[in-house]
């Protein structure tokens, strides 16, 4: 199976910092009572981007300026940030807000408004208050500090970073890369927004590719309640400072940069998952032995976002029969006599029957804070793997009351 960040060779992870070129900043505007609400990050010079978007179809207007802004000619100086309000289902009014901000930020800069990303996240269908959105743009400045990571949190209980430094030909690169998300969450994508910058000199073109490829194998694979946002993005920029030798495809460390890259996307992903909102356990699924890479994929999802699961794993009962049901409603190719799978390396199910396991082993192991299920289809050679959280009380105390 995929391995975990601290098992890869190629890198090593290092205390959450910016690579070079690369500075921050986050304030208190005032869209929130008593905490930072907007932030921003900012390269030296324009960066290569890449993003990826939300396929729900209220897309925010904050959202669709990115997408816009980037697709030009995929560069970005600057990402400004807010929490709070989603500038979602907004109108007119709302593009031209996300305008507004776009040139706020340009001219205080001093740089084209087509370097300037804008992402928002928080209450869908609220019009932006835009004397403050002025005032925090006019707070913030450039600095090497990392509030820009608490400033787009909504029901996070904590930021969410990730560093790795690896050497391409001899030349030390960074990638650091940092997210929100805790509810409505099961991407493709989900209340989430995620940036992950480097320093890597990297060929035109290859960063959308290879954004595009990883976020279907890390934050398209997590799941917590099921609900895509209106605002989701994922972007990645990449600013060159570091000179190395320019990553191609046909690059000896090519691999070793994009494998860097993917652990830095799964760490956030799984960070997410498990700090869904309520939850008390991250859930990791992995699948062996199916027919292709979709259909383990797909699996996979189907288990950690499934609620009878999701709420099983949180009552700590061994129910397998919840598992084997997720896993049917797929469209997957199951050798439906002889599936197996493990919790927590413990036999659950073997050959589509009850392994008979020993019940007080099983409930000890479900009472950890992960929970790790291994299932074998028996149906060809593919793998896959998908995270989640355990489904609780208090996610329905949180959303029951989100709005007020």
């Amino acid at each position: 199976m995929q391995t975990s960040l601290e098992d890869k060779y190629a890198h090593q992870i290092i205390p959450f910092a910016w690579p070079k070129g690369y500075s921050s900043d986050g304030v208190h505007a005032g869209l929130r009572e008593d905490r930072n609400d907007m932030g921003w990050i900012f390269s030296e010079v324009p960066a290569q981007a890449a993003g990826t978007y939300t396929t729900n179809q209220f897309q925010a207007a904050p959202t669709k300026l990115t997408k816009n802004t980037i697709n030009q000619d995929h560069k970005l100086q600057a990402v400004i940030m807010n929490s709070a309000n989603a500038n979602s289902c907004t109108g007119k009014q709302g593009d031209e807000d996300a305008l507004t901000s776009q040139k706020l930020v340009a001219d205080k800069l001093n740089i084209d408004a087509n370097l300037v990303g804008v992402a928002s996240t928080g209450i869908i269908g609220e019009m932006l208050p835009m004397d403050i959105i002025k005032k925090g743009i006019s707070e913030l400045k450039l600095t090497d500090n990392k509030e820009v990571t608490t400033a787009i949190l909504t029901t996070d209980k904590h930021a969410k970073t990730i560093s790795v430094q690896l050497d391409i030909d001899g030349t030390p690169v960074t990638i650091s890369g940092f997210c929100k998300g805790s509810g409505m969450i099961h991407p493709k994508m989900a209340t989430m927004l995620g940036f992950v910058v480097t320093d890597a000199k990297v060929q035109d073109g290859l960063l959308q590719e290879m954004l595009s490829k990883e976020v279907d194998t890390t934050f398209n694979q997590i799941t917590v309640d099921g609900d895509t946002s209106t605002n989701d993005m994922v972007v990645t920029m990449a600013n060159g400072l570091a000179n190395n030798a320019e990553i191609t495809k046909s690059s000896s460390d090519y691999s070793n940069f994009v494998e860097a890259f993917h652990a830095v996307l799964a760490e956030l992903a799984k960070d997410i998952a498990s700090d869904g909102e309520g939850a008390t356990k991250l859930v990791e699924v992995n699948v062996k032995n199916a027919a292709n890479h979709d259909d383990a994929q797909k699996v996979s999802k189907a288990i950690v976002g499934s609620n009878l699961v999701k709420s099983a794993i949180f009552g700590e009962d061994p129910n397998w029969g919840r598992i084997v049901a997720a896993i049917g409603q797929t469209d997957a190719k199951v050798d439906i006599d002889h599936t197996s799978i493990w919790l927590n390396k413990l036999p659950l199910v073997e050959n589509s029957h009850g392994a008979g396991f020993d019940e007080a082993e099983m409930k000890n192991a479900l009472s950890s804070n992960k929970i790790t299920i291994l299932v074998d289809l028996n149906s060809g050679s593919s793998e896959g793997q998908a995270w989640g959280c355990d489904l609780t009380y208090n996610y329905v105390r949180i959303n029951a009351s989100y709005s007020s």
